[in-house]
């Protein structure tokens, strides 16, 4: 099966082709019968527009359903979005980004009908105006103006089984009376997050191998409610909140470990036992002004952002044998890791329009983010005589950041447009731990500055063929967990370690784009990522700076700036209606080639050096290339007159590439839909991973005789089993959707 699927997904590409070119000679014989057919898919200056409202996919699909079907968007894991060659998707719905945590944004766009929506754009080199991280991508949902008052909604219930049962309920209203509106939702949950696990690292001396299963359950509860009031004409006061709670607690990891050294066998078992709650709640309050008739106005936004994060650990080993039968307890760590964070934003935003088709656009924002972590380590080691540490660590980390942007964007003709612009910020930090065990741990301050130009330009050769190209520079800084301090233990040589010095990294884009017809296009992009930050494992026999040694073949994941990195892939891609519109396709096929370079020798949150079996010091390096091939298929037919049955075919394959960590082996998944509409209802059942393919595997050899290896398997084979039903008024005009100003400091929660 596998087999067949790649030499089908290109006969499927070419064969559109081929329906294209015998539509064009129907349409050149029979001039009279044409008729005019509004573009589905085109390229505009700085985004992609894929008009949904002349698309067949739209009926009966809820907004989640028909991103990961729009040109150059894809989902791996039904719960996330991404943008073809980009990190990661923001959401934006009317040009404001969406002020909800990444859970309850999920829900709301499963929960959300298509036929609301107007167009998607696909915004895949955001300009200076836009507070994105790194190589973030945008997605601008427009919706339908609707100017009826009234109450309209949706309920929404799902239930899947993978290795367990889970399911989720959705209600959501939208309320318009006059100058007042009113939109909430409210969803909840629970399911079982479950992975088998296998890590393998070591040497030619000794080697260790970690199997076992996690589970993490999952309970949670959010939801959001926005006011929006019509002050005047021309001005507009909304409010929004935000709040998301998660609860798991006895999440398990039980692994089992085998140590070879120098051909001395043993046998341990690792049990860990974590509770987490967290909640996140935001408020933001936004004043619009119209300046004038050409669609010039004013933005003020004010926001408060409070994330509270508690996790208690309880990590216990145990002696084995070949039997895998639990022995003596031979040590335990209890770890009490909380995270507060607060955050006070502020945004002002100003946009010029003139007769001429210039644009311009200026404004500033500021952030002060403070976190607290007061975590606590507890270490028992049950040996003659047993040994008791308490190892506390106050982490405090303050941040200011200053933002200045400014843009200009002119259409000089009826074929070239531009736009160029550029970002100036101001990054002022402090980290304090009053028990580090270093001194260079206790106060660890940074102030950067940092220019960021954008550029783009539009050239409409003729009806038929587009090109653009486009320039970005971005910042990203780690997220907040990352500069903790703190140890997350998996076994007792096997451990990941956050890093307060981890800086902000630079990324630097360029994109080429062609278009033919609205529905061909071929996009080169190319991407330098400067100090990349990411996790990268150290391994051997550590040796500290004042020249002590351990025995003991450790592997650690730290967080750091790992070196350079450059990606640049070329992809051409095709979304076509055939057959009178009862199959709907989008195929992309591409290749990305990656260069990474980057080596770590020194841990450095300890300052510790690693020796290999030769007693050699060594340090990790990944000075690889890979070049991959992607391939990408959403299809959706119809397969009814009446448009009430369709089914779904959707399939990706990712070849194997050369990330910081290794090598990760190729991955693809098979994915199946039938769907039903009846009058206000939907009924849908969706078969993911029917392959069984979709499983990492990352394997990473060293010149020095270190390896790794990992392999994860997340169940994602599952099926689902959802009813949605709308009710009300399905005109009534939606809640303006407010960008929040702290929106760009949710993503760092994580």
């Amino acid at each position: 099966m596998k087999r067949t699927l790649l030499p089908i997904t290109i006969v499927l590409g070419i064969f559109t082709f081929a329906q294209e070119k015998k539509s064009d000679t129907a349409k050149a014989k029979n001039i009279e019968g044409i008729t005019i057919t509004k573009q589905v898919f085109k390229k505009q200056s700085d985004r992609f527009v894929y008009d949904v409202a002349a698309s067949p996919v739209t009926k009966g699909n809820t907004t989640f359903d028909l991103l990961k079907q729009t040109p150059l968007l894809s989902s791996t894991d039904d719960k996330t979005l991404k943008i073809a060659g980009k990190n990661n998707a923001v959401i934006y719905i009317n040009g404001r980004k969406t002020n909800m945590d990444a859970d309850s944004l999920a829900q709301f766009l499963k929960n959300t009908p298509a036929e609301n929506i107007q167009k998607i754009e696909v915004i895949t080199v955001p300009g200076s105006e836009y507070q994105v991280e790194s190589s973030d991508g945008i997605i601008n949902i427009i919706l339908k103006k609707k100017m009826s008052d009234g109450l309209s909604g949706n309920m929404r219930f799902s239930n899947t089984q993978s290795k367990y049962n889970a399911s989720q309920a959705s209600f959501s209203a939208n309320y318009r009376k006059n100058k007042l509106g009113i939109s909430a939702n409210l969803s909840g949950g629970e399911s079982i997050f479950a992975q088998a696990y296998t890590l393998k690292n070591g040497n030619s001396r000794a080697f260790n191998v970690s199997t076992g299963e996690i589970d993490n359950p999952n309970k949670n509860i959010g939801g959001y409610l926005n006011i929006d009031y019509q002050l005047t004409d021309k001005s507009n006061l909304a409010l929004s909140w935000n709040t998301w709670a998660n609860k798991g607690y006895n999440s398990t990891a039980d692994l089992f470990n085998t140590v070879t050294d120098e051909n001395i066998v043993t046998y341990s078992w690792s049990k860990n036992k974590k509770d987490t709650r967290s909640y996140n709640n935001s408020f933001n309050l936004n004043y619009e002004l119209k300046t004038d008739s050409l669609g010039s106005k004013l933005n003020i936004n004010a926001a408060y952002l409070n994330y509270k994060k508690f996790q208690f650990i309880d990590n216990q080993n145990f002696a084995s044998n070949v039997n895998r039968e639990i022995g003596k307890r031979s040590s335990q760590i209890l770890q009490d890791l909380p995270q507060l964070i607060n955050n006070f934003s502020g945004m002002v935003d100003y946009i010029q329009k003139f007769k001429n088709d210039l644009t311009v656009s200026v404004g500033g924002n500021y952030n002060t983010t403070k976190t607290d972590n007061n975590t606590q380590n507890d270490i028992y080691i049950f040996d003659t005589p047993p040994v008791s540490l308490s190892a506390p660590n106050h982490f405090i980390y303050d941040e200011n950041i200053y933002g200045f942007y400014a843009t200009a964007e002119k259409k000089f003709s009826e074929k070239f447009s531009g736009k160029i612009g550029a970002r100036y910020e101001i990054t002022h930090s402090l980290g304090t731990s009053d028990n580090a065990p270093t001194i260079e741990l206790q106060r660890i301050k940074r102030d950067y500055n940092n220019f960021l130009p954008y550029a783009s330009f539009n050239y409409a050769i003729n009806d038929k063929n587009n090109i653009s190209y486009s320039f970005s520079s971005r910042m990203m800084r780690p997220t907040f967990w990352q500069i903790n301090p703190v140890r997350s233990i998996l076994t007792n040589n096997n451990y990941t370690q956050n890093n307060p010095f981890v800086k902000a990294s630079s990324m630097y884009n360029q994109e080429l784009t062609y278009m033919y017809k609205n529905s061909y296009f071929l996009i080169l992009n190319h991407t330098f990522f400067k100090d990349i930050i990411t996790q990268v494992p150290l391994q051997g026999y550590p040796v500290s700076p004042d020249g002590e040694t351990k025995d003991i073949n450790q592997l650690r994941y730290i967080s750091t700036n790992f070196g350079n990195k450059q990606e640049m892939s070329a992809m051409i891609g095709v979304q076509k209606s055939l057959f009178k519109q009862y199959w709907t396709t989008n195929f992309n096929i591409g290749v990305q080639h990656n260069i990474n370079n980057g080596s770590l020798g020194v841990d450095p949150t300890t300052g510790d050096r690693f020796k290999n079996d030769k007693g050699e010091f060594v340090a990790y390096t990944n000075n690889r290339k890979s070049t991959s091939l992607v391939i990408q298929t959403n299809n959706t037919i119809r397969l009814d007159k009446n448009k009430s049955w369709f089914l779904g075919v959707n399939f990706f394959y990712i070849d194997k590439q050369q990330v910081e960590l290794g090598l990760i082996k190729s991955l693809s998944s098979l994915d199946l839909s039938i769907k039903k509409n009846w009058n206000d209802w939907t009924f849908a059942l969706n078969l993911n991973d029917v392959l069984k393919t979709n499983i990492v595997e990352i394997e990473d050899y060293q010149t020095n005789g270190n390896y790794n290896y990992i392999h994860q398997n997340s169940y994602p084979r599952s099926i689902t089993l959802s009813l949605t039903y709308n009710f009300g008024n399905q005109k009534v005009k939606k809640v303006r959707d407010i960008e929040g100003a702290s929106d760009a400091i949710k993503s760092r929660t994580k």
